[in-house]
């Protein structure tokens, strides 16, 4: 097995001696087999959007099967261990500690799960059923590597989403769906600015012009009441979309947005 694997699966296993002593092998999915959870959204977008591998499970085994350790290792080698008691539903402890895998291990052992796992369409499967070693290919690392490009737009919209934006209270107060969005320059002074600012588009003036009308509102807050918004968040600064339809935006040409309810 690859030896940085094996230094994941020693920390669990530690982690679990101490703080979860009294839950025996019995009790756990397959005697506490360690699962490798890539099933969600595989190990490319999780290292490059989220900065880490996919999480790693221990499952209890009852009926509800919830997860009795999370461990989720950060691409710069930090490992935190979440361990819960009482079949799962409360959280005992949180472990954080630092692997001794250097960043290089880190993404071969990444590449190694992208090609052993996903590759083969091996999803959520225990790490012992997984064929890895130490060795990767080169070209596989630089295939690897290329995937950044492709979710670049992927982590500029995680960007803006932990950002806030201007909102018409017509959209947070009254239900109605965004039906104009446009993107200024973030102010340079403010690093929470998105540089986004929403309207339902049946605002006239005198309500855009009135402060009372307008609320500073976290980007994922707007993505949550309007979900169609999402495609558009990376877009640069300049950028304005207007709605044409229920579950559609064009680039602002001018034209009246559909205006609807949510």
């Amino acid at each position: 097995m690859n030896s940085t694997l094996i230094e994941i699966e020693n920390a669990i296993k530690r982690a679990m001696a101490t703080y979860l002593p009294d839950v025996s092998p019995e009790t756990l999915e397959e005697g506490g087999k360690i699962y490798y959870m890539n099933g969600r959204d595989g190990t490319e977008f999780e290292w490059f959007v989220n900065e880490q591998l996919p999480p790693f499970m221990v499952f209890y085994g009852d009926e509800e099967n919830l997860g009795a350790v999370k461990a989720v290792v950060s691409k710069d080698g930090a490992i935190t261990t979440y361990l819960y008691g009482d079949a799962g539903k409360t959280l005992v402890k949180t472990v954080e500690e630092r692997l001794g895998a250097t960043e290089e291990e880190l993404l071969k052992l990444a590449v190694n799960l992208r090609v052993n796992a996903d590759d083969e369409e091996v999803w959520g499967a225990a790490i012992d059923a997984i064929e890895l070693d130490d060795d990767v290919d080169p070209e596989d690392v630089d295939e690897f590597l290329s995937a950044a490009e492709d979710l670049d737009p992927t982590v500029a919209r995680k960007e803006v989403l932990a950002k806030f934006a201007f909102v018409s209270k017509k959209i947070t107060k009254e239900g109605w769906k965004v039906g104009y969005m446009f993107r200024d320059d973030p102010d340079e002074d403010d690093e929470d600015d998105s540089g986004w600012q929403f309207f339902a588009g049946n605002e006239d003036d005198d309500y855009a012009d009135d402060p009372e009308n307008v609320e500073m509102v976290p980007v994922a807050a707007v993505a949550e009441l309007d979900p169609d918004v999402l495609d558009y968040l990376g877009s640069p600064a300049g950028a304005g979309f207007v709605r044409v339809s229920s579950d559609e935006f064009e680039e602002d040409d001018g034209q009246e947005p559909y205006v609807e309810k949510r």
